[in-house]
């Protein structure tokens, strides 16, 4: 990934989860990818998609809490009371993540009993026009 994709990545990232000190880096184990870190802690993973001729990411990150707690969890981890939780219609086994009005992701259950969660957000080429 080129330095100019993962400054516009950090950019992207910073303006939809709220919070300044989100670094994006280039990827330890494969250079093709990236990492996110929240200060010195290592958030998530950006993940390269080139399949069919459009370059998208894939942002991925763990989220080691249980559902009563994910808003809050998430809200203290950035440091922003705009971001929400809203349910998914019938589906139980994930979340919508959302910045205000504004859709960022799913939050999927890792387990049937959900212990724990993966925050996925997909971010399209043109998504990072703006940075």
């Amino acid at each position: 990934m080129e330095k100019a994709e993962l400054r516009k990545l950090q950019g992207f990232l910073r303006q939809a989860l709220g919070n300044q000190a989100i670094k994006v880096t280039q990827g330890k184990h494969n250079p093709e990818d990236a990492d996110v870190h929240l200060g010195e802690r290592r958030i998530g993973a950006i993940m390269v998609d080139d399949e069919d001729g459009d370059r998208s990411f894939a942002f991925e990150m763990p989220i080691p809490v249980e559902r009563p707690v994910l808003q809050d969890y998430l809200r203290r981890l950035f440091e922003t009371d705009s971001l929400k939780i809203m349910p998914r219609g019938k589906k139980s086994d994930s979340v919508e993540l959302n910045n205000g009005d504004d859709f960022l992701g799913v939050i999927s259950a890792d387990d049937p009993k959900g212990k724990s969660f993966t925050l996925q957000i997909a971010i399209l080429d043109f998504d990072l026009d703006a940075f």
